[in-house]
């Protein structure tokens, strides 16, 4: 397991939502791979894949507006609809017409909604545990979500510990702890604070059942992955939307909570590259 405490991007794009930073590894000309990180996370949960995949592709990774490096305000929309047309315009941005694509988490939704709303085209999918199908947000997630302006209340202390357990939570077998503080540290400053409650309080399934009825016009090649010991989206859900998704093939990782870049990097990443390098 690495912790690479020195992961950073060092790229900007500004969107609809804000100041989005981005970076790119590999050799340029070789097949382009976009990676998605979902929530309460960043890109660094990639670093590990990101750069196994960058030896023989061209890979983008980047935080979304109101996560990790990128921007965060007051107001500031990070709902599922935002991250959509972001992503969207990032592609643009990019010039990637049908970019391999890999998105965990909310990410997963993210990359479904590009496609199915907003015309982004791939030349193939590989989702991760990702956010999908109904129903979905644990009991925590939607007490914050009804109550986030009184925990965004909370003393730093209070809820930094909150935060770390609700982010370790994703793990079977347990974070590192230096990973743990990587992954926890955007959430903890002042803005940080109100940033973690406002994604809670803006994720709405509605985003979601707009276009889980549409999962069967996806016509490029799809895997999808999911942790065996998934405690936060059971991996019945994975069997579930693979079977929803023509041709779609289903592979679980064992030993693999939520966090399966963190549980099994390198399970994860044959998987992956096995998928990617396919003559589609």
């Amino acid at each position: 397991m690495t912790t690479d405490t020195d992961w950073q991007l060092t790229r900007t794009f500004t969107g609809a939502s804000g100041d989005v930073r981005w970076d790119r590894l590999g050799p340029s000309g070789r097949p382009p791979v976009v990676l998605l990180h979902g929530t309460p996370f960043s890109s660094y949960v990639w670093r590990s894949v990101a750069r196994s995949v960058a030896r023989d592709h061209q890979v983008f990774v980047w935080d979304m507006p109101g996560y990790g490096a990128s921007e965060k305000t007051a107001g500031q929309d990070v709902s599922l609809a935002a991250q959509g047309r972001v992503f969207t315009e990032l592609l643009g941005h990019w010039g990637l017409v049908e970019p391999l694509v890999v998105a965990h988490d909310f990410g997963g939704a993210v990359a479904l909604r590009a496609h199915l709303l907003h015309g982004a085209r791939y030349r193939a999918l590989a989702l991760v545990d990702p956010v999908a199908l109904a129903p979905w947000g644990s009991p925590f997630f939607r007490l914050v979500g009804e109550h986030a302006d009184v925990f965004e209340r909370l003393p730093p202390a209070l809820h930094g510990a909150l935060v770390r357990e609700y982010v370790g939570s994703a793990s079977s077998p347990g974070l590192h702890p230096a990973v743990l503080d990587r992954l926890v540290e955007p959430w903890l400053d002042g803005p940080g604070q109100a940033a973690f409650y406002r994604q809670i309080a803006q994720a709405d399934q509605r985003y979601t059942d707009e276009i889980q009825g549409r999962y069967g016009e996806i016509g490029m090649p799809t895997l999808v992955c999911w942790g065996e010991d998934d405690t936060w989206i059971p991996v019945a859900k994975g069997r579930e939307l693979a079977a929803l998704v023509p041709g779609a093939r289903f592979e679980p990782i064992g030993g693999a909570g939520h966090l399966v870049q963190e549980d099994a990097p390198a399970e994860l990443t044959a998987a992956l590259l096995a998928f990617l390098r396919q003559p589609w």
